[in-house]
């Protein structure tokens, strides 16, 4: 979606700004906040309608339901209209958490996510403690086991999508003070 807010809104290839990755952060280099935003929310769309319908329209369950709800991160992160490239699926990943449980999910993520981002450099690193921490919460708090294999699918995922800033050694802040 980002690519396509960039090609018709804007009128530039949005790859080729930042790191040069075609998710929503680029819009917004490339577009200003008014079309980051609009990047944004079609790329939380992709993953919350789909599961949404799913889950609760449908009333879909089990492994049925952890397909539905990996494939729009999986159709982010390798974009079959990119040639299976893609972006980093975190706007996707909010989405389709927000299809599973309505705003419970997202909330306690965004604020996982906040705080290991916050602590830990480079991001990729504070995005996989994030799902890891989720993955701890969900077992702890006995969710539906369809949500602990969605949250194992998306760590998967997204580590890949962050495998660059993975290859780095994490620095845990203020421990290492080398930010």
């Amino acid at each position: 979606m980002s690519v396509w807010v960039g090609k018709l809104a804007l009128g530039v290839d949005i790859c080729t700004f930042g790191d040069g990755n075609p998710g929503a952060t680029n819009v917004f280099r490339a577009g200003g906040k008014r079309w980051g935003i609009v990047a944004l929310l079609l790329d939380f769309l992709k993953g919350a309608i789909p599961v949404t319908i799913a889950n609760l329209g449908l009333h879909i369950e089990g492994w049925v339901l952890v397909a539905i709800a990996l494939a729009p991160i999986v159709g982010h992160a390798h974009s079959p209209f990119l040639g299976g490239r893609g972006g980093k699926a975190l706007a996707v990943t909010f989405g389709i958490w927000t299809g599973l449980s309505l705003f419970v999910v997202p909330v306690l993520l965004g604020i996982l996510l906040a705080v290991w981002i916050y602590f830990l450099k480079p991001e990729g690193w504070a995005v996989l403690a994030g799902g890891i921490s989720l993955l701890a919460i969900l077992l702890g708090m006995g969710a539906p086991l369809a949500w602990s294999a969605a949250c194992m699918g998306m760590i998967t995922i997204l580590a890949w999508t962050h495998r660059r800033d993975l290859q780095q050694r994490p620095c845990l802040w203020p421990l290492d003070q080398r930010r």
